[in-house]
């Protein structure tokens, strides 16, 4: 048998498996800085935002796709500014009714559900809700 039909597919399979384990290497959990999560009201509102330690985001919604963006420079120095201030506090309880949205907010290692927004969540809320009307859009 001739060499020329032997020595390629060693070299072949060497390229490939070399080409495939940076592709792996590259996939790395992302931590994340914030989540904002509004549910519930007549309308059955489920709105999600999860902002990255990078500064990306993905904003999702009850109805449409999920959409993963960037944060200006500007919008992630206000964020990060918003969230020094922030109290995550303790969760309230559901209140008497059914027309209410439900405020889950979560950073660092606290999660509380609220539904009245306390006074330093407000601007956090304020900030992650314009991004989600910037960045959001239905099909």
């Amino acid at each position: 048998m001739k060499l020329w039909r032997i020595v390629p597919l060693p070299l072949l399979l060497l390229a490939l498996s070399t080409s495939m384990a940076p592709a792996q290497a590259e996939v790395a959990p992302k931590r994340t800085l914030v989540e904002l999560r509004k549910e519930g009201g007549f309308a059955g509102l489920m709105d999600r935002v999860i902002v990255y330690g990078n500064g990306c985001a993905r904003f999702s919604r009850r109805t449409g796709p999920t959409i993963d963006k960037c944060l200006t420079a500007k919008e992630k120095r206000k964020l990060r500014g918003h969230l020094r201030h922030l109290k995550i506090g303790r969760s309230q309880r559901a209140p008497q009714g059914a027309d209410f949205i439900k405020f889950t907010l979560a950073y660092g290692k606290r999660r509380a559900s609220v539904y009245d927004l306390p006074a330093t969540w407000q601007p956090v809320v304020r900030e992650l809700d314009k991004a989600m009307e910037k960045y959001w859009a239905p099909d």
